[in-house]
This record gives C-alpha cells, structure tokens and sequence, in this order.
C-alpha cells in the first residue's frame, strides 16, 4: 500500500517528492511488481495537491522505468529490474592508452581527483551567469528551440569571432569562420576533409593525445616533431617533411598541450616558410587562448589563414556542456569544410550559440577571464611549491594556462605510477598518451586547478619517496 507525507511549501517541488517517494517504495520493496497504485485523482485528493502534478510524477516514474501505463487500467509497478551500479574494469586491468585516460576523465564518482584533467572545475566556471543567460534567451522570441541552425552557424557570433580574431592580430571575414559543436569536432571536420587513409600527419611530440586517438581512427600514420620550451625542433622538422611529405601538421602555439610552452617568433616564421617549400597545411588549435595574459605569437597572425586553419572554442571557459567551438580558414577552403560539416551533423546547435554570443557580449567577460587567469596564477604557483616537497622537475615554468609538465626522478616511464593513482582514486595523465606512437615517458601532464589537492600530495610523497 503506497504511502505518502508531501511537505507543502518546501523548496523540493511537490512532483519530485511523489517520484522519490513512489521510487523508493519500490526499490525497497515495499510496493511489489504489478502492484496498481493510485488512481490520479484519488492521489490528488489524499495528499491535497493537483492532478497534473501527479500525471506528471507519474509520467516522470514510466519515463525511469518504475510504473507501466495500461490504457483505460491505470498505472501499475513495473517488473523488477537490476540497477546496479555500472562498473567499469578496474584500472589496473586497462592498457594506459588515450580511452583509458578520458575514461577517467569523465568519471563523475565523487571523490576523484582529477589532476590530470584538461580543463577547469565546474566550480570555477560562471554558472550563475550561464543561468541567468538561459532564462533571458528563452523568454526571447527569436531563440530557435527546435529548428536546425544555419550551415556555417549563427551570424551574430560568427562576427562577434571577426572581433575577438582581431584581437589577436587575425584577419577573418564572417564567412571565413565555421561554427562547430566544440574544438573536437572542428579538429574532426578538418582531418576528414584533409586526410586519408594512408596520409602521414606530422604532429607535436608531446602533443594534444585525443586528436592522436582521432587520426589514428582515420588511418593516418603520425610521425612527430620533437618540442621544446620555445616550440618545434624546426631542423628535425625539415628532416622529417623531406622524408615523409606531409599534408597536415598539427601543432598548438600558445599555451601547448601538455607542456604549456609558447612558440617563439623565429620558429614561427621558419615553419610557414616550411609549409610554402613543402606544400602543407597547418592547423592551430588554441582551445587555451583566453588563459593566455600577454600577447603572443600565432602562426594564423602570421600567415593570415593562407594555409593555417585556426581553431578556437569556449567550452574552457564558458561551459563544456554547450560545446560551441568555431574554425577559421581562407574563404574557399572554408566553404569546403562547411560542406563536411553539413554532410556529417547538418548543423551545429543554434540555441547554444546564441548562449554562447549573449554571454561574450554582455559585457563582464573580459574581466570573468581576467579573474580566471589570477587565478589559474596563484595555483601554478602553489602547484611548483608543492612539486618541490614532492621532488617532481618541471619542464618549464608557463607563462599562464591550466598545465605544468612534470617528472619524477628517476622513472623512465610513469604509466605504472598512473595506474597506480587511478587505484587510489586519483587521475594522472602519464606522458606516453601525448607521444604519437605511445613511447614511454618520465613525464606527467598535471592540471593546476585540480593538482593541488591534498590527496594528490599525499600519493605523490608515498610514490616518490619509496
């Protein structure tokens, strides 16, 4: 027999406290496969509340799979089914290779430490101010809530993207620029219009690991160029492009990913010389721009998108969940790539763009970003301090952003060490996964914003210090 004890006037909505009240009668067994229970009308008169706030609890309960809906009967408790916890394999069981990592970084359990994570906490992100733009843009009679979006993107924030490239030294008109559902989807977008089967692709040794795990599943053949503090080995470089000839390289000027490392202005004009003799197109991801303080060099600037293809997006900064990322390119490759677009998602959302463009625009983004970049500041700095107790050497100092690269004395590959962290509820992202053939490495890509966790601290001196 169902019972019931609604609290009127409390903050949780009469609707959720029939759900959880009816759900967990079931779950404890005291409401019984095939049981019926209250007729609408007469839940409605017992616990003094309307009847489509119980049709739709009751709804919510045949949507989780807790009540069945006969016509004309009535709504009865749906045949048991195991909900057990989803677990995957233990991490110890898992090669450390580009999905064990993600896994991991999308593992939502409570108590995980992310420290190698590749973006910021949710806490630190303006939620308040996403919210407050939801509401206002859903009271507005032009939010499309239900159609497609046009093929390049939503015009208002494709100019706004003209202004903020300039910023950068960047000259892109409005049709030079392509809305897509994140950065990773432009990355997508680009190798599937580029590459094929067979084509080799040179990358940044370390590089950015989820686009290696992309270009592999295209059945490309990576080869890489080494990277230090101020950017590509550009003699190893020419080595490899007049052995290998290349369609495609892919790099990361500022804020690089894993080593947080900026070009230097000489190598910059060395690779587009490069990619003139050699015939190959370059894209720049800089997903991490607005973490960046000062001016920097940029291979778009440069060359003005004659053979770069810039990539940018706002899910560091703005939010994961709207996945608004954008590329720019010189007009008619740009309408190419489009076409990709078009024929591989239709469109990108159009609602979250014009999120995305209300919150660039209102006036108060430049100093959230501000506020980040002090912040991101103050936990690199209490990050090196801690690396020093622990005895890990970083590979340099960054100038800004979300990431220090780090190793341990002594250790020639760190996968063993991040496979034992993911044991203790930690993540690590141990340097092999950056590399493009998956060599061993001594090194770590550790996340500031997350890495100063006392956890971390702990594990790292008990690893470290034997």
């Amino acid at each position: 027999m169902l019972q019931l004890s609604l609290e009127h006037g409390q903050a949780t909505p009469l609707v959720e406290q029939i759900v959880g009240g009816i759900r967990n009668q079931i779950e404890d067994r005291i409401l019984r496969p095939g049981m019926r229970v209250p007729p609408i009308r007469r839940l409605a008169e017992t616990q003094g509340v309307s009847r489509f706030t119980v049709v739709e609890a009751y709804d919510r309960l045949v949507a989780l799979g807790y009540l069945r809906s006969r016509r004309g009967s009535g709504f009865y408790v749906a045949p048991r089914q195991e909900r057990s916890e989803i677990r995957l394999p233990a991490p110890v069981d898992r090669a450390v290779d580009v999905a064990w990592l993600m896994r991991q970084a999308l593992d939502d359990r409570p108590g995980q430490v992310k420290a190698g994570a590749g973006w910021l906490p949710c806490e630190w992100l303006d939620g308040d101010g996403l919210r407050r733009h939801l509401r206002a843009l859903s009271r507005r009679t032009d939010a499309r809530l239900t159609g497609y979006g046009t093929a390049q993107g939503y015009l208002p924030l494709r100019q706004q993207l003209q202004v903020k490239l300039a910023e950068f030294g960047i000259g892109a008109r409005p049709e030079q620029i392509v809305l897509t559902e994140g950065a990773t989807r432009a990355l997508d977008i680009v190798a599937r219009h580029l590459i094929k089967p067979g084509d080799t692709v040179l990358v940044d040794d370390p590089g950015y690991f989820n686009f290696f795990g992309n270009l592999r599943l295209q059945g490309a053949k990576l080869v890489g160029v080494p990277r230090h503090a101020d950017g590509p080995d550009v003699a190893e470089m020419e080595a490899l492009l007049a052995h290998h000839r290349p369609k495609v390289f892919f790099t990361q000027s500022v804020l690089h990913n894993p080593t947080g490392s900026n070009l230097a202005p000489a190598k910059a004009f060395r690779i587009l010389q490069l990619a003139e003799k050699h015939d190959f197109h370059i894209i720049e991801d800089d997903v991490y721009a607005d973490f960046q303080p000062q001016a920097t060099t940029r291979l778009a600037n440069l060359d003005q998108l004659n053979r770069v293809i810039f990539i940018g997006s706002f899910a560091k900064t703005l939010s994961a969940s709207l996945r608004v990322g954008y590329l720019a390119a010189r007009a008619d490759l740009a309408a190419e790539l489009t076409d990709v677009k078009i024929l591989t998602s239709v469109s990108s959302s159009e609602f979250n763009e014009q999120l995305t463009y209300q919150m660039l625009t209102d006036g108060h983004y430049r100093k959230y970003v501000e506020r980040l970049q002090g912040r991101l500041a103050q936990a690199t700095e209490s990050c090196l301090r801690m690396f020093e107790r622990v005895g890990l050497e970083v590979f340099l100092e960054p100038k800004g952003g979300v990431f220090l690269w780090a190793r341990p004395p002594g250790v020639e590959d760190v996968a063993a060490l991040a496979t034992r962290a993911a044991s203790a509820g930690i993540m690590l992202a141990p340097g092999k996964v950056f590399r493009p053939q998956m060599q061993a490495s001594p090194w770590l890509r550790l996340n500031v914003a997350f890495a100063n966790h006392p956890a971390l601290e702990r594990f790292l001196g008990e690893a470290l210090g034997g």
